[in-house]
């Protein structure tokens, strides 16, 4: 007998020694470990909501002056409160989700909450980034159309800047911020939860084959 045989021999053994688990722990550990990362994203999407009001509050007030004298500011207000309201929306979704999975008491059941929450974390990161994106492109092609408004608030003639450059300047400015912010929100989406998504994924596809 060679040294593969043997090896082979050990390992049989040692998998006869090993505890056997049954259907019942399997899906109460599964369904242990989803209920855990619904709750991170219920938790997360809480988080994110504060980060987002505490990053409206502490706006500069040169800013706040900025978009009054632009007359921006009931819509900087109005597009705040839309967003925060349907940003709990989500939250209570979550914490449905959440609450729904903890007393699930089927394999089919646990699958189809499992798609569900993936289904409508997937919809509050298209939301975030697209209501990021519109509304920004509403504030360039409004300071765009007002560009003249603009260069006379912010006295840059006083400052010997030229007209033409500073709409040029101010425009691109404004475009490069937007990408830059896109690309660290949907950065911090991937890696926050992308991975909560991808441990869902890896949880149904064991209560798919637990089905079969």
């Amino acid at each position: 007998m060679d040294e593969l045989d043997l090896f082979k021999e050990k390992w049989q053994s040692r998998e006869q020694e090993l505890p056997k688990l049954s259907y019942t722990e399997i899906y109460k550990m599964l369904l242990k470990k989803s209920s855990s990362i619904v709750k991170w994203i219920f938790i997360i999407s809480i988080l994110e909501l504060l980060f987002w009001v505490g990053l409206a509050l502490i706006m500069p007030e040169s800013q706040m002056q900025l978009m009054e004298d632009m007359g921006l500011k009931n819509f900087a207000i109005w597009s705040n409160v839309i967003h925060i309201a349907i940003v709990f929306v989500f939250i209570y979704s979550f914490y449905k989700n959440y609450r729904t999975i903890q007393v699930t008491d089927s394999t089919k059941k646990l699958m189809q909450n499992i798609l569900k929450t993936r289904k409508t974390v997937r919809y509050f990161v298209y939301y975030n980034i697209g209501m990021f994106l519109l509304s920004s492109i509403i504030m360039i092609v409004f300071y765009y159309l007002n560009i003249d408004q603009l260069y006379e608030v912010l006295n840059m003639s006083d400052q010997g800047i030229a007209r033409e450059y500073f709409q040029t300047a101010f425009i691109l400015i404004q475009i490069a911020v937007v990408v830059i912010f896109v690309g660290v929100l949907m950065l911090f989406y991937y890696l926050i939860y992308g991975i909560l998504l991808r441990r869902l994924k890896q949880n149904y596809g064991e209560l798919k084959r637990m089905e079969v």
